[in-house]
């Protein structure tokens, strides 16, 4: 490369130490909702917009969707300390790697073991507070370059142990999960120490970037000279480059910026056979296939992401929220289409069907005075002035990025369009919330969980042509398998729209029951997630839009690629992984 191209990068500092996380539920140590001691709903911390709040409205309306009592002090205490399977040493590779690495690099503590051999799925939940893992790593692993992960690699083959990669730990695919009938000895390799911006290049506006870099630390070392990745999934906070890389991720600002594989031009990595996989970056081109690009998507399978390199952006002139009611779902999806057409759309669009609008009204904060009387002013003006239905309205947020004519451009075309299809525009504050209440509300379903309710979500993608019918049949079919088992109560199913593409959308479903006296929740939640994914592809929609295969989805995988598909796919894996080194099973 030239030498004048070099000299007008920008070399970031690194990041700062990371938050403490929860060991092995989701979210950070400091956050999360929690029981008070006069029995009222409150969301603990200071880092979202409802940290510190109380939320009267929660567990009331949450007993009015499920048809039952909820006592806030009846809780399912969690096992003391969780089981931990027994190690399955590697001598000869432990006493190489320690050869390498320092002693605060590598660890065997049961567990760190345990962490390590998990991900966020609903199971994965259960298991390491009220089940138990089969198997989890044996060993895990902090490398902080390249020659450290090589090192590993070619010791591990040596060896005869298996490698699993290990970002945020964010998946909801099982993809962490390690395989029960594993005899050798599972290294985890955890790439939160490579979590370095490397370079920005002002000019091209690119940037390398280290795997283990979470979105936290991309944007805030990004943002200190004045540019952004874009890249936004509702893990942004904890999951990793590599991670998004490995699952094919797709971020709620897609619409601007792209999903992860509209983003990254060049991709580094160690294959099985310890080799570097990494070539110069170039806006576009036409050399027969990119084997790098073979790693999007590739969930572990193939090697381990290192770095990247990839599109940034100037960071946006303005940044605006907004949110619109409409009278019913169809109305709400026919503004999206229109939006999708118009050529206009906002950075990230999103509607929420009438039940996940009413959750997102519970887990409003107690209001006082005269906030309290404004509300209720407001909701007074909607339901009776404007005579919209409290249960049918829906409501979809916006977020508007770039510059300050191309913003008030777009809000004129959006507002107008919503207006054509009876929309209501409700402010931006409300936008606000709705968008940042993403993050915070994914701490949730663990806080549910310990209040006998057993919840999940799950995505597709679906053509426009199939957007209700799928909507409508995994509804239906949800409360049929809820049913059929006798459950207590009713079932918790509601959905959203979060990304718009000329042929379709993602649909995001939640799903919950009450499981008190239920034998085998987790399993029998199991069954109905499965069935409902069962129906969507029935119905029109896709395997995963964006949450990938991992173990949990990989049963379908007969129904959406043919049988010379699914052979190419084994025969990739065989000629890049003859032993199986990267041994995740996934996919």
């Amino acid at each position: 490369m030239a030498q004048d191209a070099v000299a007008q990068r920008i070399y970031p500092d690194p990041p700062g130490p990371a938050a403490r996380e929860r060991s092995h539920g989701w979210g950070f140590a400091d956050s999360g909702f929690a029981i008070d001691e006069q029995a009222r709903v409150v969301f603990t911390g200071s880092r979202y917009a409802i940290s510190g709040q109380v939320i009267p409205g929660l567990l009331p309306w949450a007993e009015g969707i499920l048809g039952l009592s909820l006592d806030p002090r009846g809780v399912h205490p969690k096992r003391e300390r969780p089981e931990v399977p027994e190690r399955i040493a590697c001598p000869a590779l432990e006493a190489a790697l320690a050869e390498r690495l320092p002693p605060e690099r590598r660890s065997t503590d049961p567990l760190v073991r345990l962490r390590h051999g998990h991900g966020h799925t609903q199971e994965d939940v259960w298991d390491t507070g009220w089940g138990h893992l089969a198997r989890v790593p044996d060993l895990v692993v902090w490398p902080v370059d390249e020659d450290e992960i090589e090192f590993v690699v070619s010791n591990a083959r040596l060896h005869g142990a298996c490698l699993v990669p290990f970002g945020g730990g964010t998946n909801v695919c099982d993809a962490l999960r390690c395989r029960p009938e594993e005899r050798r000895t599972i290294v985890s390799l955890d790439m939160r120490r490579m979590n370095r911006v490397r370079w920005i290049d002002p000019v091209d506006r690119t940037a390398r970037i280290e795997a283990g870099a979470t979105g936290l630390e991309i944007e805030a070392q990004l943002a200190a000279h004045g540019f952004t990745l874009g890249h936004e999934p509702d893990s942004a906070e904890l999951s990793t480059l590599g991670g998004w890389i490995a699952m094919n991720a797709s971020g709620m600002k897609k619409n601007r910026y792209g999903n992860i594989e509209d983003l990254v031009l060049e991709i580094s990595a160690l294959t099985a056979d310890g080799e570097r996989l990494e070539r110069a970056a170039a806006p576009r081109e036409s050399v027969g296939g990119d084997p790098a690009r073979w790693l999007i998507g590739s969930e572990g399978r193939l090697g381990v992401v290192t770095s990247a390199v990839v599109k940034v952006f100037p960071v946006p002139e303005v940044r605006r929220f907004g949110s619109v009611l409409f009278r019913d779902f169809e109305a709400g999806v026919a503004f999206l289409r229109d939006v999708e057409r118009s050529g206009s759309k906002p950075a990230s669009v999103r509607l929420m069907d009438n039940l996940q609008f009413q959750f997102g009204q519970a887990l409003k904060p107690a209001k006082s005075g005269l906030a309290a009387w404004k509300s209720a002013a407001e909701r007074a003006f909607v339901l009776q002035g404007l005579r919209f239905d409290a249960d049918r309205m829906v409501a979809c947020t916006l977020l508007f990025e770039g510059g300050r004519d191309e913003v008030r451009a777009q809000e004129r075309a959006i507002y107008g369009l919503a207006r054509r299809h009876g929309g209501m525009r409700a402010g931006t504050e409300n936008g606000e919330r709705g968008y940042q209440l993403t993050f915070a509300i994914a701490y949730i379903r663990d806080f549910m969980l310990e209040h006998w309710v057993i919840g999940e979500s799950f995505e597709t993608s679906v053509p426009w042509s199939a957007l209700e019918a799928v909507c409508t049949n995994v509804k239906q079919r949800v409360f049929a398998e809820h049913a059929k088992r006798g459950l207590p109560g009713r079932p918790f199913i509601s959905v959203r729209v979060t990304q718009l593409y000329e042929t379709g959308v993602c649909l995001y479903f939640y799903l919950a029951f009450h499981y008190e006296g239920v034998d085998r929740p987790s399993a029998v939640f199991a069954e109905i997630e499965h069935a409902a994914r069962d129906e969507i592809l029935a119905s029109g929609g896709s395997l995963s839009h964006h949450h990938g295969i991992g173990k949990l989805r990989a049963p379908f995988l007969p129904r959406v690629f043919s049988s010379a598909a699914l052979d190419w796919r084994a025969r990739q894996k065989r000629a890049l992984d003859p032993d199986d080194l990267f041994g995740c099973g996934n996919g």
